[in-house]
């Protein structure tokens, strides 16, 4: 199942703000023996923000929407959503209970706005201050403070997707290769992908610097038994073809 993100806000664009849900989200993942499929960042202009969504909508992916869903005038993401999906906004009840049970008495309707969102959603419990972000059409959307959105991705993946969690079996390995550019590899490369379908193949090569050899990263990534396979014949190759070889950790 692909996993994407979308990661929104002027303020990344313009610079004033630096992503850190990117590597986050892919932290997540990987610790659960899943990867991320794509990313895209797209400022706050609402029909940008539309489009997009409605290309996501279609897409297929579980995607982690990151920023633009509170109640001040710059944020847009709820309503891009609920016009991507062609449906009304509404106030969930269960988001409305959650902030009337944050704020008492002193909930008021500029509060409450932050529990409207396109009908048919489903609220993500937020522990940090319990205003909920919300998810439909495996699209969740949470809040752009890490503090926050962090753990409500973390809930979405253990509560929706456990079952696809594997991450004992998924393992990564790779080699550096010195003195070696992908030209001189593309054949074992094919013949790895022809033998192991089962495993990704990734090549990483550096550009060569004065004074330093070149080095090329070679590996692979999947289900345990297979991926060792696949890495035990990229070592023999590699050290037969008479090139110098580390293992990375």
């Amino acid at each position: 199942m692909p996993f994407s993100a979308l990661i929104i806000g002027d303020e990344i664009l313009s610079g004033r703000r630096a992503d850190r849900h990117l590597v986050k989200l892919i932290e997540l993942l990987r610790s659960r023996g899943l990867k991320l499929s794509g990313a895209r960042y797209v400022g706050d202009e609402p029909g940008r923000l539309v489009e997009c969504l409605r290309e996501s909508f279609h897409s297929g992916d579980v995607v982690f929407s990151f920023g633009g869903i509170g109640a001040t005038p710059d944020d847009h993401t709820r309503q891009a959503a609920a016009r991507a999906l062609g449906v009304e906004l509404a106030l969930h009840p269960e988001a409305e209970a959650a902030i009337r049970g944050r704020f008492g008495n002193a909930v008021t309707p500029h509060r409450l706005q932050m529990g409207v969102f396109p009908s048919g959603s489903e609220i993500i419990p937020n522990p940090y201050n319990q205003i909920p972000g919300f998810s439909v059409r495996e699209h969740y959307f949470v809040p752009g403070f890490p503090v926050m959105a962090w753990p409500m991705v973390e809930w979405v993946l253990d509560t929706r997707y456990g079952h696809l969690h594997h991450a004992e079996d998924y393992v990564e390995r790779s080699i550096v290769i010195h003195d070696a550019n992908e030209g001189q590899l593309i054949e074992l490369m094919e013949r790895v992908e022809s033998d192991f379908p089962l495993v990704t193949l990734f090549s990483l090569p550096t550009v060569a610097v004065e004074g330093e050899r070149r080095v090329l990263e070679l590996g692979v990534k999947g289900a345990r038994q297979v991926t060792d396979a696949a890495m035990t014949l990229i070592q023999a190759e590699v050290g037969a073809r008479g090139f110098e070889w580390q293992t990375l950790e």
